[in-house]
């Protein structure tokens, strides 16, 4: 009896969190739309349109992604709204999952909330890969939850718990297609999944999980460079092409064993970055770029690169240490500014909205310096990988951790500039990471999901292996 009357209340409770969840998610497409897009945005959404050609110096699954959609409803807007459903989607579920883990009623409600703090709502509607790699990530993290939460009831049939990870395996093989370092991030997620799908797995089921990701990543990859077939940019030259001109002396630039054309290129480029003052990112601010961009100079740099560096370790140890250090103390571009004068005609649809928004997000950003610097969630996720605590959350905690740490550490020797963006996801993984161990201090068990389920049993990642842990 007293069962039957605490499912009705589940249920309500479940509801309001959707309620609450559904008006943040339109509230998001309404501040957002049609989606704030920076140049890059602008440049996937030509080719989205097949205005341009479909090329890799972006991902091209995005792009894909984007002309599906587009194709489906006949408009841009349609990328923002998937953005927004998924995001506030996965929100909903953590909420739910918490509540129902510890019994909390503030604590799914603070999940929700940790999307409307100002350095997470700040790129919610924002059309970038690091967004999309931020958002599956989440659904991924979203996932996990859902298997700690059915771990006792419904996940002993493997239809339920193969089914999960087949979800969670997708959204991380997406995260990683449209950012490829996201894969720093993505293994201790994928860690995370299995763990809670099964409590003690054993090697078979640690090498099917594996191979179910690779094949996820894989598949779709070849699939794309098969029959999309994206145009080569060798965009991995941009990196190298930051070292050299900031690595090198002018007067080792000049000779370099390299074309004359290139070598004057690289010496002009050298030259204009010291004059403007540009630290990174040289092959937009400071390179003469050929009409083909670096498909043409990239052998030859990539060779320079490969014999210059070798002799210039301190130099090239210093330089991207000087860049790291920015990241982590002057993070720039915390907000992206609703949409780039285009030729496509494409415009915020509600300007009021917009400035809104900045005002509330530099405003925190002035006032709070701190929540929008690399350096404040990287010691974030470091203290939660070095102390998780010892409550029901402590092995996501430590997950999300190590997952952040990684993400931004990942960067040092590849990172193209100093944005806010590429602190994104630990930002929200190392504030999500901190509630949960709030809140999984001395939580208490759930009432009974299934009939038959012992009332005092807890929901933790510490109990013996079940049966099918195999």
């Amino acid at each position: 009896m007293g069962q039957m009357g605490w499912m009705p209340r589940v249920r309500r409770w479940v509801w309001v969190l959707a309620v609450v969840a559904a008006v943040c998610c339109l509230g998001t497409i309404l501040v957002f739309a049609p989606g704030y897009l920076s140049p890059d945005s602008l440049d996937q959404l030509r080719q989205a349109e097949g205005k341009l050609p479909l090329t890799d110096w972006h991902p091209p699954v995005l792009s894909l992604v984007w002309r599906a959609l587009i194709a489906v409803t006949g408009s841009i807007a349609s990328m923002l709204v998937l953005q927004s459903v998924v995001f506030w989607g996965a929100l909903w579920v953590l909420a739910w999952c918490v509540g129902a883990l510890t019994g909390s009623r503030a604590g799914p409600f603070a999940v929700l909330g940790l999307g409307l703090t100002p350095f997470v709502l700040t790129f919610v509607g924002v059309v970038w890969k690091d967004v999309h790699a931020a958002f599956a990530l989440l659904a991924a993290c979203a996932v996990a939850f859902t298997g700690l939460r059915l771990r006792d009831s419904d996940l002993r049939r493997p239809a339920v718990r193969w089914g999960l990870l087949g979800l969670g395996v997708l959204f991380l093989a997406y995260a990683m297609l449209v950012r490829k370092n996201a894969f720093f991030a993505a293994i201790p997620v994928f860690v995370m999944l299995v763990l809670a799908l099964w409590r003690a797995p054993g090697r078979r089921t640690w090498v099917t999980c594996t191979a179910a990701l690779a094949a996820a990543l894989v598949v779709p990859a070849a699939a794309i460079s098969l029959f999309a077939r994206p145009l080569e940019t060798k965009q991995g030259a941009q990196i190298m092409l930051d070292d050299l001109v900031h690595v090198l002396r002018v007067d080792e630039l000049r000779s370099a064993d390299v074309s004359p054309d290139l070598r004057d290129r690289l010496v002009a480029s050298a030259e204009e970055c010291r004059r403007v003052g540009a630290l990174s990112d040289a092959y937009w601010a400071c390179y003469a770029r050929p009409a083909d961009g670096l498909r043409s100079d990239s052998g030859e740099i990539t060779s320079l690169w490969l014999k210059e560096m070798s002799g210039h370790v301190p130099q090239y140890l210093q330089y991207r240490l000087r860049l790291f250090a920015s990241l982590l103390f002057d993070t720039g571009y915390v907000y992206k500014a609703g949409i780039t004068r285009n030729d496509l005609g494409v415009e915020v649809a509600h300007p009021r909205l917009e400035d809104t928004l900045s005002t509330y997000v530099r405003g925190m950003a002035s006032d709070l310096p701190w929540l929008f610097r690399g350096w404040f969630w990287l010691t974030v996720a470091l203290v939660l990988t070095v102390r998780p605590g010892r409550g029901q959350f402590s092995m996501p905690v430590r997950a999300l951790g190590i997952s952040s740490a990684a993400y931004i550490l990942g960067y040092l020797p590849i990172m193209p500039a100093t944005d806010f963006r590429y602190i994104y996801w630990p930002a929200i993984a190392s504030s999500l990471g901190l509630l949960l161990l709030w809140l999984g201090r001395g939580a208490t068990a759930p009432p009974p999901t299934a009939p038959g389920t012992p009332a005092n049993r807890t929901l933790t990642a510490h109990q013996p292996a079940d049966a099918g842990g195999q």
